[in-house]
This record gives C-alpha cells, sequence and structure tokens, in this order.
C-alpha cells in the first residue's frame, strides 16, 4: 500500500479532478479503509457550486462512504481486514456539553468527513474506528449506501416526537425528502403529503408511501395540503430550506404545530411570519445530522425491506468518472448517484427510472 491513490478533488462543480497522493496509513485507534461506494448529497453539490455556507472550496468530498477493512491501527477494536463498513462522518470532541449528553451531532467543534477534512472518495483513507458501523449482514453495498441518507430522515423524525396517528407534511422530492416519507410512514404517521416542483419526483414520492403528492409551486398550496390531510398538517419538514419554503411551512402547519427544518438553508437572514409562530404558538426546530441510534435505526428499516435502493440509486459512475457523477447528481431527474471505488465494470449510469 505504499503506491500513490487516487483521490476526488473538487474546486467547482466544472472543475473536478482526481489527485494523487500518497497512501495513508492508519494511526493508533484508526481504520485504513478501502472505498466501495460513495453516494453524493445535495451538500456535496451544492458546495462544488460554491453556495454551502459551512464547506469551503476546494474541498475533497466523501462522507457517504460503503468500505472494507484494509488495516486496523493499534487500539482499533476488534476489526479485521475484509469487514464491511459504513462511515458515521461525524468528527467530534467528546468534551463539549453536548457530547457529554449524547447529542455529539451538534458538538461545539464538529468537522464533517468529506466535508471539512479529506472524504471517501478516494481508493484508501483513514478514519477513527469509531466513527464507523459494521455493515449488517445479508445487506448488499448498495442498500448499505442508503444508510447514512436515511439516518438524517430517521434523525428528524425523532425530533418531531411521537408521530403517530398524526399528519406529515414534506417540503422537497429529493433523497432525503423521500426517504422522511419512509421514516414518517414507519413512524406511525396516519397521512403523509410530499411537495415538489417535478412532476417525476411527485410521482416517486407517491410510489414510495406518500398520499398525495402537489406541486411546490401552487398558489394555493397551503389550502391543497389541507385538503389532502383534512387539516393543516401537524408536522411540516422542510427539506428545502429556503425562503419560499419556510413560509409555506408556517402557512401549512396547525396551530401548536411543528416546522422541522432539515435542508441547509442558505447564508444570510431568512424572512419568517412571526405572527403566526406567534398567535399559533408554531415551534420550528432545526435538525442537524444523525448518532449512532439514528444509524442503528437506519439500518434496521433498510434490512426489513421498507427502501426500494433500484428506486433511489438513479446512478453509478466509477471513481475517474466523477466530474460526470456531480453532473448527474445536480440534475434534478436523478435522486441518489453513487461513485463506485476499484473496478469499474459495469457500474456506468444506470437509467433514472423517470
Amino acid at each position: 500500500m505504499t503506491d500513490p491513490i487516487r483521490r476526488v478533488l473538487v474546486r467547482a462543480l466544472d472543475d473536478i479532478t482526481l489527485e494523487e497522493v500518497p497512501a495513508p496509513r492508519p494511526a493508533a485507534g484508526e481504520l485504513l479503509v478501502r472505498a466501495v461506494l460513495v453516494g453524493i448529497c445535495g451538500s456535496d453539490t451544492h458546495a462544488a457550486q460554491g453556495h454551502h455556507p459551512f464547506v469551503a472550496l476546494p474541498y475533497r468530498p466523501g462522507h457517504e462512504v460503503v468500505g472494507e477493512v484494509a488495516e486496523a491501527g493499534p487500539g482499533a477494536g476488534a476489526y479485521a481486514p475484509g469487514d464491511r463498513v459504513v462511515v458515521e462522518p461525524g468528527l467530534v470532541c467528546g468534551r463539549c456539553p453536548q457530547c457529554r449528553v449524547g447529542r455529539y451531532n451538534i458538538c461545539r467543534e464538529l468537522a464533517v468527513f468529506g466535508c471539512q477534512t479529506p472524504g471517501g472518495m478516494a481508493d484508501l483513507f483513514t478514519i477513527a474506528a469509531d466513527r464507523v458501523h459494521p455493515v449488517p449482514p445479508g445487506l448488499t453495498d448498495r442498500q448499505a449506501a442508503l444508510i447514512e441518507p436515511l439516518a438524517t430522515p430517521v434523525h428528524a423524525v425523532a425530533k418531531a416526537g411521537d408521530l403517530t396517528g398524526r399528519t406529515v407534511l414534506v417540503l422537497g422530492a429529493g433523497p432525503i425528502g423521500l426517504l422522511l416519507v419512509i421514516a414518517a410512514r414507519l413512524a406511525g404517521a396516519r397521512r403523509v403529503v410530499v411537495t415538489d416542483l417535478l412532476p417525476a419526483k411527485r410521482e416517486r414520492a407517491l410510489r414510495l408511501g406518500a398520499d398525495a403528492a402537489l406541486p411546490a409551486d401552487a398558489a394555493d398550496l397551503a389550502e391543497r395540503v389541507a385538503a389532502s390531510l383534512d387539516g393543516p398538517a401537524d408536522v411540516v419538514f422542510d427539506c428545502v430550506a429556503r425562503a419560499a419554503s419556510i413560509a409555506q411551512a408556517v402557512e401549512s402547519v396547525t396551530k401548536g404545530g411543528q416546522v422541522v427544518v432539515v435542508g441547509v438553508g442558505a447564508p444570510g437572514p431568512t424572512p419568517v411570519r412571526l405572527d403566526l409562530v406567534q398567535d399559533r404558538e408554531i415551534r420550528i426546530e432545526g435538525t442537524l445530522m444523525y448518532t449512532a441510534d439514528d444509524y442503528r435505526r437506519a439500518m434496521e428499516i433498510i434490512a426489513s425491506g421498507a427502501v426500494d435502493t433500484d428506486e433511489l440509486v438513479t446512478a453509478t459512475f466509477p471513481l475517474d468518472e466523477a466530474a460526470a457523477a456531480f453532473a448527474a447528481a445536480s440534475d434534478p431527474a436523478h435522486v441518489k448517484v453513487l461513485v463506485a471505488v476499484g473496478d469499474p465494470s459495469g457500474t456506468g449510469p444506470a437509467p433514472s427510472g423517470e
């Protein structure tokens, strides 16, 4: 493992290249991992476009990673070469008040592997052994690649409390919004409505379990949501996080209801109708990433067969076509785009199903 390895470098959406760097070696408590599949998410494409408030260019992506242990450093636990793992990318201090009470997803010193540090879109990478989870037996690599994306909706649903018998509105039918439909339904939501601009995404949301899917630009959206849910939504998950979507969320939620902001908002101020927030006692809450409990729940959901991998993974590219993979991930027609590391045979773009 002394030969140079390939690693993706993103300078801009139209400037994505492979760099050669020395192969890393695991330090004490670390694993050397050979990447197998790496997902591209909305945060990655926003960062490549220079729009992410917390990821600076250039950056080296790869936080949605499925891999195999190549070597375990001293004190890295019981991992052995060949063990399949999935990365939990939050890099935390373990000392701050949030970490001490188990809310390490909002660690004061939080950094994200593949966002603020070089990530796993590479032949090999090192990571602390406590930042990975074993892939459950029986899950394919493609299924395992959805554990990290699903953990975010699982965490968001947990923030909303008990959804049993409640009505839910999901704004945005991208990967997170679609997975939120599944997570909310499994958490007991009585009815789930989704919005999106694209008809194909609304159709996909219906196939994945939404009761109704509405055009996000409808002038009378709040009224149409209420008609679909037999009243305003008990909980709104805003996976878009823009001025228009938060306005829709506040207008569409019931009195005493809750708005959970899941998407990464644009930098700068966003107007919110405080008169409605105050008068209706609306609770607006953010949600960030996940914890190990959310990973475990995501694994259970995927192992149960509740997630249709073929419906969600719409393209796979080899590592040397990372630029094309980012371009595809930026196309709203796609849902989840994966990068396959290693033998690229048979990994060309899959049909989008749309």
